[in-house]
C-alpha cells in the first residue's frame, strides 16, 4: 500500500482551503481524466492535483496511508507515476509534492470534484490524443 506523509504546512493550507474533512483524490492531472482542471494532454507526470470529493469514487480505489489521518485515494494508473513514500508540504506558496527519488510538483492543484465532473462531462476517459 502506498503512504503519503502531510507535513504541517501542507496540512494547515488544506485546512484553510476546507478540503480536509472530505474525501480527497490525488490525481496525475494529464488533461484526459474526468477529475482534471488542466484543458489540454501532453504533461503526463508534470502535474498533480488534489480533488475534493462529496464521497469515495469507486475508480479511485487505491487508498493513500498516512499517520495524519487524511482520507485519501488514489488509483493504479496514477501510482504508476506517483510511486510511493509520498511527501506533500506547503513551500513558497504552493503545494510541494515529492516522491522518493524528486520533486514531482512545485504547484500542485486543489479542485472541487463535483465541479469539475460537471465541466469535464464530455470528456472520454482512454481517449488517445496527439501531442
Amino acid at each position: 500500500m502506498a503512504k503519503i506523509t502531510f507535513k504541517p504546512a501542507a496540512l494547515d493550507y488544506l485546512k484553510r482551503r476546507e478540503v480536509l474533512g472530505h474525501p480527497l483524490l490525488l490525481i496525475v492531472d494529464d488533461g484526459g481524466g474526468k477529475y482534471s482542471i488542466h484543458g489540454g494532454a501532453c504533461s503526463i507526470g508534470a502535474s498533480f492535483s488534489i480533488i475534493k470529493l462529496d464521497k469515495p469514487d469507486k475508480d479511485y480505489p487505491e487508498v493513500l496511508q498516512n499517520d495524519e489521518g487524511v482520507e485519501i485515494y488514489t488509483s493504479k494508473y496514477d501510482l504508476a507515476i506517483l510511486e510511493d513514500d509520498l511527501v506533500l508540504d506547503y513551500v513558497n506558496a504552493g503545494l510541494q509534492l515529492k516522491n522518493a527519488s524528486q520533486l514531482l510538483d512545485g504547484a500542485v492543484n486543489i479542485g472541487d470534484g463535483p465541479a469539475l465532473l460537471k465541466a469535464n462531462h464530455n470528456v472520454k476517459q482512454g481517449e488517445v490524443r496527439n501531442c
